[in-house]
C-alpha cells in the first residue's frame, strides 16, 4: 500500500494503472467496520489486476456546522491499518490547503434532489459533497466508486452529478452495515453517551416496523406518524424529520408501484444520526 498526500503525488502513484480498473472508496476518516466493508467491496471489484483507492479526507465545505466538524473523529494511523487490512493500493490523504485554492470561487450545486430531507435541513451541505467528490473524480480519474446506502440521499445526488455531467464514473451503492443491535455504523456513534447508544437502536426497530406497516398497505401518513411517535419517545431524542419519499427522486411518492424510501434523521443530544430503509407494498 502507498500513500499521497499532494495531487502530484497521487498522479505518480496512479500512472502506471492507467487502462486498468480503479476502484475509488471516498471517506472522511475514523474508518469504522461499514468503511471497511466498502474497501473489501472495491477490492473485489477491481480483482487482483486492478486498482482500490480510497481517500482519507475530512471536507470542511460540506459542514454547515463548526461545531460539527471540529468534534468529527479523526484517526488517521488507525485508518491506514484499515485500508492495508482491506487490500486498498493507494490512499490519498491531503488537507484542506492541498484540495482547495484559498481564493476559489467555482461550486457545483445540485438543485432538486438535494432541497429535501437532509438537504432542506444543511444548507450547502450537498454543494460541498458534489465540489470535493467532483475533484477526487477528476484527481483519480476511476472507472467505479463505491459510496454506502446509509447516506442514500448523497448517492442519489451523486448519480444524478455523474449523469448530469457525462463523467465515465460507474456508481456502486453498497447496503448499510450495522450494528448487532442494528445500529447503522457511523463514525459519529462514538460521540453517543452511553445512554443515548443503548437507545439508538430504537431507530432500526421503527424504520422494520414501518416497512412491515407499508408493505401491508398502511398509508403514508400513518407510517410517518407512528415512526416519528416511536422516535419522540426516546428519552432526550429530538426528531429533525421522518419523510417517505419516492427511492430514486427523493420527493413525494406519486406511485405506490415503485420503490419508496422512508428516511429519517434525529439528535441524540448533540450528535445526529440518520438512516433509512427501502419499502415497497407488497401487493
Amino acid at each position: 500500500m502507498q500513500t499521497a498526500c499532494t495531487k502530484d503525488e497521487l498522479r505518480t502513484l496512479l500512472a502506471p494503472v492507467r487502462g486498468k480498473r480503479i476502484v475509488l472508496v471516498p471517506t472522511m476518516g475514523a474508518l469504522h467496520e461499514g468503511h471497511a466493508t466498502l474497501l473489501r467491496q472495491a477490492r473485489a471489484l477491481a480483482g487482483a489486476e486492478g486498482c482500490v483507492v480510497a481517500s482519507v479526507f475530512l471536507n470542511p465545505v460540506q459542514f454547515d456546522n463548526a461545531g460539527d466538524l471540529a468534534t468529527y473523529p479523526q484517526t488517521p494511523e488507525a485508518d491506514l491499518q484499515t485500508c492495508l487490512a482491506c487490500g486498498v493500493d493507494v490512499v490519498f490523504m491531503p488537507t484542506p490547503d492541498i484540495m482547495y485554492c484559498p481564493d476559489r470561487s467555482i461550486t457545483l450545486e445540485e438543485t432538486h434532489l438535494s432541497t429535501v430531507l437532509c438537504g432542506a435541513k444543511r444548507p450547502g451541505h450537498f454543494a460541498g459533497v458534489c465540489l470535493v467528490v467532483n475533484k477526487l473524480f477528476n484527481l483519480v480519474q476511476p472507472t467505479d466508486a463505491i459510496f454506502g446506502k446509509k447516506d442514500y440521499q448523497q448517492l442519489a445526488i451523486l448519480r444524478r452529478m455523474v449523469r448530469d455531467l457525462d463523467i465515465p464514473i460507474t456508481l456502486h451503492g453498497a447496503e448499510i452495515v450495522r450494528g448487532e443491535d442494528g445500529l447503522a455504523l457511523s463514525s459519529r456513534n462514538v460521540r453517543l453517551t452511553p445512554e443515548h447508544r443503548a437507545a439508538a437502536p430504537g431507530i432500526r426497530r421503527a424504520l422494520l416496523a414501518a416497512a412491515e406497516a407499508y408493505g401491508a398497505g398502511a398509508d403514508i401518513v400513518s407510517v410517518c406518524a407512528d415512526v416519528q411517535a416511536a422516535l419522540s419517545a426516546i428519552p432526550g431524542v429530538v426528531v429533525d424529520y421522518v419523510e417517505l419519499v419516492d427511492a430514486e427522486n427523493l420527493h413525494a411518492v406519486t406511485d405506490e408501484r415503485r420503490l419508496a424510501l422512508l428516511a429519517v434523521a434525529a439528535f441524540f443530544g448533540e450528535v445526529r444520526l440518520i438512516d433509512n430503509i427501502e419499502l415497497s407494498r407488497n401487493v
